[in-house]
């Protein structure tokens, strides 16, 4: 967990915190800005360390298996259930349940999360009796799941038992120079791990590597390192050495803006770009935060932080 800005600290602050509760934590955060680092964490400093982590990935569970993933099935509950099988929930019994992407969850399955939640009981398909599971839940998600709440697309009963405590994880763009930290760990790592000689940045590369927005945050940092490791092993990098493609794009076009020569106070534009956006949404946070393409507890942090709203 490697990052020196304030507001990664304070995530970890928060993280930590939360660690030694049995609290339902759902983690915020863009893809690649470290969500199951952060489960890891919450886990490894739980009381629950010396029990099973067990991670389920919500977007690769096809709709209709999610529920005998999640809660197990019988022998014969359904076509191609050939055998018993045992559910995620229950392999975590005593430890930590992490539900990555919990947005991408089917409905159907959203229920039944819901009903053991609440019960601390599950039950496999094609079982009549149920089974008592004592599982701290710990879900992550890149998705505003109030928007998705709103738009019938994720139940709210179940968006409100998983945001007991939210931690917002910050992409890497909005984290100061800690790209730089993270790039020298992983240029040091992999070229440890390839028994290679690492590669040496120069000062404009470096500079320029800041300046980067790192749109994939810390897992296209530990791309880019590993690239530089494996094929520019022992070398002095300069920038123009440095082949474009090996950086990802921003997505979508952005607006053409251009800096005045006098410069600009980007405080003073923050707070009247986070103004217009709740007069356009008519005072709606959520809305306010689709306009700006901000997750609705960073909204609520930079409306707090300029005494908004």
């Amino acid at each position: 967990m490697i990052g020196q800005s304030a507001n990664f600290q304070a995530a970890l602050r928060n993280a930590r915190l939360v660690a030694g509760t049995d609290v339902t934590v759902l983690l915020h955060g863009e893809s690649g800005s470290g969500k199951e680092l952060f489960a890891q964490l919450i886990h490894a400093e739980s009381r629950r360390r010396d029990q099973p982590l067990v991670t389920v990935n919500c977007a690769a569970l096809p709709v209709t298996l999610a529920e005998s993933e999640l809660f197990g099935h019988r022998r014969g509950a359904f076509t191609g259930a050939h055998g018993d099988r045992v559910g995620r929930v229950q392999l975590a019994d005593r430890g930590t349940l992490f539900l990555d992407e919990i947005g991408e969850l089917p409905l159907e399955a959203q229920a039944k999360l819901l009903r053991f939640i609440e019960r601390g009981e599950c039950q496999r398909l094609g079982e009549n009796r149920t089974h008592r599971v004592d599982v701290r839940i710990v879900s992550a998600t890149h998705r505003d799941l109030r928007a998705a709440v709103e738009n019938g697309k994720f139940r709210e009963d179940l968006f409100y038992r998983l945001q007991v405590i939210p931690v917002e994880i910050p992409p890497l763009r909005d984290r100061d120079s800690d790209c730089l930290l993270l790039l020298d760990h992983f240029l040091t790592s992999q070229a440890r791990a390839h028994d290679l000689e690492a590669p040496r940045l120069t000062a404009a590369a470096r500079q320029h590597l800041l300046r980067h927005s790192w749109p994939g945050n810390v897992r296209e940092v530990r791309n880019f390192a590993h690239r530089l490791v494996v094929l520019m092993a022992g070398q002095t990098i300069d920038w123009s050495t440095i082949p474009s493609e090996w950086l990802q794009s921003d997505p979508g076009p952005g607006p053409d803006l251009k800096l005045p020569s006098g410069g600009l106070d980007l405080a003073q534009l923050e707070r009247t770009f986070l103004a217009q956006a709740l007069e356009m949404a008519k005072g709606n946070k959520s809305q306010a935060a689709r306009l700006l393409g901000l997750t609705r507890d960073t909204l609520n942090y930079r409306l707090q932080k300029y005494a908004l709203g």
